[in-house]
């Protein structure tokens, strides 16, 4: 007999006043109750029990211990109910990781949507353009653009997106429109350095073709360097999903789409697996279905 059901059994005989008694209220044998008593008496070695013929009567020490077991049984208890209903039903606290962009324009719309659906989840999101180590840092679900490391964690493709080259109508109308990625030399240029780290701009589907590009304008946010590009100010390269909108509305427009490099996947990615909490599980499911509903409208 295990000690949780050795609790139990102290407790059910405590509060019968009897062997036979408390096994029938948990399910037990009268010698099964007897036995267990015996080993929790042994294992505490004090004696919690005045055993007559007619009657089972605490000692001191078992009115004592009676108090605290039956907290800590109800503190197991409620540990294991939590457990399970963490596993079954979205609760608690959910961390996600994700770059700037893509958190405000997706993951920002979505995750207060699926709280709104899930009274007993609550959420904080870290938007950063860096790789987050999710374990090291206690995250649960980390948003992934590009191709994924070898790792144990698990991922969920929910899209993809392209790297392209872009401007407004003005710039093209007063500067002209390249034909080739080696005419970029003859254009202003501006970056977002999310995006552009490196002045080495590679095309091509297995981006073999590099050409070393001069920014006249370096920017650390995305969103102003879009604003700058729908300006007419210059040409740009941004990932698809950041200047979806304008790419729609016209206000800019991609260029060189036949030199573009091979799509990048969107992924989720997660520690636990199939056993992930169920707000984790909710979560994906939830995400995954509008992001590549975003996607196929493309």
């Amino acid at each position: 007999m295990d000690r949780l059901q050795s609790l139990e059994v102290f407790i059910a005989v405590a509060e019968n006043e009897s062997f036979a008694g408390g096994a029938r209220a948990i399910g037990l044998s009268a010698p099964s109750a007897t036995r267990g008593v015996n080993a929790l008496e042994e294992r505490l070695g004090v004696k919690l029990f005045t055993r007559t013929t007619r009657r089972v009567r605490l000692t001191d020490i078992g009115k004592a211990y009676l108090d605290d077991a039956r907290d800590a049984l109800f503190q197991l208890q409620s540990a294991d109910e939590m457990a399970r209903g963490a596993a079954i039903n979205p609760v608690g606290h959910l961390r996600i990781t994700c770059s700037n962009e893509f958190g405000r324009i997706y993951v920002g719309p979505i995750l207060t949507e699926f709280l709104d659906s899930h009274p007993d989840v609550t959420a904080e999101v870290l938007m950063v353009d860096r790789i987050v180590n999710i374990i090291d840092e206690g995250f649960d679900i980390a948003v992934r653009i590009g191709p994924l490391p070898s790792s144990g964690l698990s991922a969920i493709k929910v899209g993809q997106v392209r790297r392209i080259v872009c401007g407004a109508p003005e710039y093209f109308a007063r500067s002209g429109t390249p034909l080739s990625p080696k005419d970029l030399k003859a254009h202003r240029l501006l970056a977002a350095s999310p995006v552009s780290p490196t002045n080495e701009w590679r095309f091509g589907q297995d981006t073999q073709e590099s050409v070393r590009v001069e920014p006249k304008l370096i920017l650390s946010s995305v969103a102003a360097a879009i604003a700058v590009a729908k300006q007419g100010w210059g040409l740009a390269r941004f990932l698809s999903y950041q200047v979806r909108p304008e790419l729609l509305e016209g206000t800019l427009k991609a260029v060189l789409t036949d030199y573009e490099p091979a799509i990048l996947p969107i992924h989720l990615v997660h520690v636990e697996g199939r056993r992930a909490p169920a707000k984790v599980r909710a979560f994906i499911d939830f995400a995954r279905k509008r992001l590549l509903a975003l996607e196929a409208s493309d």
